[in-house]
């Protein structure tokens, strides 16, 4: 994905939160996963979306539908424009295996973000 007339936005303390797209007369503001977050908008409505919009997302619990189609429930571990690597939720087990999948960046469909309804269709706790 071309990336290169995106302009980077980082909060107060340095943390990069996202870019800012050009399109037309404003300016896209697109989330670390490469999400597009809100149609085109003003220079400060855009920062101001990306500064609310932090990084805690990234600590959420996502669905990954892999190839042979069978859904399991990740958490990302690492996220750039290189590629996004998440694990198989463990659920913060320190003695069990270590399962990671490499994705594309931005985001692929085959990477949701977790829902109640996932439960049910993964089996796992809380279905």
């Amino acid at each position: 994905m071309h990336t290169r007339d995106w302009i980077e936005h980082r909060r107060a303390d340095g943390e990069r939160v996202g870019w800012m797209r050009p399109e037309g007369d404003g300016f896209v503001p697109v989330d670390l996963l490469g999400r597009d977050r809100a149609p085109a908008l003003d220079w400060l409505s855009a920062e101001e979306l990306l500064d609310e919009l932090g990084i805690g997302y990234l600590a959420e619990p996502y669905l990954l539908e892999r190839a042979d189609g069978a859904p399991i429930r990740v958490r990302i571990v690492e996220v750039s424009t290189e590629g996004i690597r998440v694990k198989l939720d463990d659920f913060g087990a320190i003695d069990g295996p270590r399962v990671n999948f490499e994705l594309r960046w931005p985001m692929p469909p085959e990477l949701r973000t977790w829902s109640p309804e996932a439960d049910a269709i993964t089996g796992w706790p809380g279905a």
